[in-house]
């Protein structure tokens, strides 16, 4: 927020002194933190660096080697530039030396051509970067106060990105690590004129720093989440050379974002409240023994211990967020807990995140519980509807193992909502490949894999218009049958083993080896999970 040296020469104290810039025109867009009066030439220690240097000359040296000194040592310091006024040693003009003293040395040197009041230039200057001091702590303050307010409503990404918007006047877009668009605030531009090619646009703007301005894209991006933990990056379409203030307001936005996602939406019974907590207990192993947690579900009238334990999932189908989705979810977790009692089974209900109720089940020995799954899942639909699907975990034989058929009933319920076959509660027997994928599709370390398998050949064809992507997913769905595989790519033999032997050496892999293969096929489909366009 610092005026630039070039900002300040146009300032009327300095304009009725009539500079002219006779060194270092180039660098004038330095910016000036004070303004230093000086005629001493012993001055670099007194300097911190983003100065102008105010000066008669009257004390300047005359040998050239000691202006080189003099202004070796201001550039040291960090000076933003040197104004020297005419009249008492210089009376038409700076002498030679004293040019090429200041451009060996890199700093912006000004002749002041009429009698300077130094008082008023330094008064009007230091007005000046107070009042950009004072502007940036309001601006500071009012970001502050908008997404503090946010945070503590429990915003949603949208209603962050509605905000963001708003208080930049551009388009905002929130992409996951693979560069998926998962939600935007356009501002009223054009979609397609944003969105368009939206993966590959982003994969072209690398991420050196915590945020990062690409003048190519015009693109401001930060990460979102911990350092080193990130799970998205925020992208404002800033167009030209974003102010201090948009740098500002994106990275209190990741930071709101960040904070969003580990915030609790829900309202809950007692009742609710407490068996969740009971169940995070369970599955986070938070009790030291676990005999502590039988006595607590005990407590609560569900008896954990000699029986068969069930971990279930009941997965909404879509997060409508704000209240609407709290009360869903809350909706969801009450219709379960009173299906339980109806059917005279025993559990803990309570939801485990803003998508999921969990359901910790006791079953008896020697009976089935399918009767009782289906019950359930019919008097949770008749209150819901659609709304929620029903995953089930494997059987655990103590607490100690609820952990394992919790994560896997989460896995089977994220999974089975994408599922066009309905049935009343799913297993994981009932899912495929692609159904285990598209559940890890918003985990990290997936997307991880698939930038770590496909990245370089995709950054390739991003660069490039290239189609190589699509011809190794010919290759591995042909079974590594080239000839077959060529065909398919309605291409020639020669031209389809020669994009074969460019994505071999692009991705450094052997496409004769099975692992490999097998490897690279998984990121594919993955990529597909993650895309989510099939």
């Amino acid at each position: 927020m610092l005026p630039t040296l070039a900002e300040v020469l146009r300032l009327p104290p300095l304009q009725r002194a009539r500079p002219r810039v006779v060194a270092g025109a180039d660098r004038l867009d330095v910016p000036v933190r004070w303004v230093h009066i000086a005629d001493v030439t012993d001055l670099a220690h007194l300097l911190y660096g983003g100065e102008l240097v105010l000066s008669t000359g009257i004390a300047m040296p005359d040998d050239p080697e000691a202006l080189r000194r003099y202004m070796d040592d201001l550039a040291e310091a960090g000076v933003s530039g040197v104004a020297v006024e005419l009249g008492r040693k210089y009376h038409t003009e700076l002498p030679p030396a004293f040019l090429d003293a200041a451009r060996a040395a890199g700093v912006p040197l000004v002749q002041l051509d009429h009698g300077a009041r130094f008082v008023e230039i330094t008064e009007a200057v230091h007005v000046r970067v107070v009042n950009e001091q004072l502007e940036e702590l309001r601006e500071s303050e009012q970001l502050h106060s908008v997404f503090t307010r946010l945070s503590v409503e429990g915003a949603g990404a949208a209603q962050v990105l509605r905000e963001v918007a708003r208080m930049s006047g551009r388009p905002v877009v929130l992409e996951n690590l693979t560069h998926q668009v998962l939600a935007c605030d356009l501002n009223g531009a054009d979609p397609a004129a944003v969105l368009s090619s939206w993966e590959n646009r982003s994969r072209a703007v690398r991420s050196g720093s915590r945020t990062v301005y690409d003048p190519d894209t015009g693109w401001l991006a930060t990460g979102v989440g911990a350092p080193g933990q990130d799970w998205g990056r925020l992208v404002l379409v800033a167009g030209a050379d974003p102010a201090p203030r948009q740098r500002m307001l994106v990275e209190r936005a990741a930071t709101t974002l960040a904070l969003g996602r580990l915030i609790e939406h829900q309202q809950e019974s007692l009742e609710r409240q407490t068996h969740r907590t009971i169940i995070s207990g369970i599955i986070d192993r938070s009790y030291t023994d676990p005999e502590e947690a039988l006595v607590r579900a005990r407590a609560v009238g569900v008896p954990l211990q000699g029986r068969p334990l069930l971990g279930l999932v009941l997965r909404l189908r879509e997060s409508g967020g704000g209240l609407a989705g709290q009360a869903l979810l809350s909706d969801t977790a009450e219709a379960a807990a009173r299906a339980c009692r109806e059917l005279r089974l025993p559990a803990l209900v309570g939801s485990l995140d803003d998508l999921r109720v969990g359901v910790l089940l006791p079953v008896p020995e020697q009976r089935s519980a399918d009767p009782a799954l289906r019950g359930l899942a019919d008097r949770v639909a008749a209150t819901v509807g659609d709304a929620a699907v029903l995953a089930v975990g494997s059987s655990a034989e103590g607490v100690r193992e609820v952990r394992r058929s919790f994560l896997e009933a989460r896995q089977v319920g994220d999974a089975a909502v994408r599922q066009s076959e309905r049935r009343p509660f799913y297993r994981l027997t009932d899912l495929h490949l692609r159904g285990l994928l598209h559940l890890l599709r918003d985990d990290e370390r997936l997307q991880t894999y698939v930038e770590r398998e496909l990245g370089a050949l995709l950054d390739h064809d991003a660069r490039h218009g290239g189609d190589l992507t699509e011809m190794l997913r010919h290759y591995l769905e042909a079974g590594r049958n080239k000839a077959l595989a060529a065909g398919r790519a309605h291409l020639s033999r020669p031209a389809f083993y020669d994009r074969l032997r460019r994505i071999s050496r692009i991705l450094d892999a052997d496409l004769d080896s099975v692992e490999a293969c097998l490897s690279l096929h998984v990121a594919l489909l993955s990529l597909d999970s993650v895309r989510d366009d099939r």
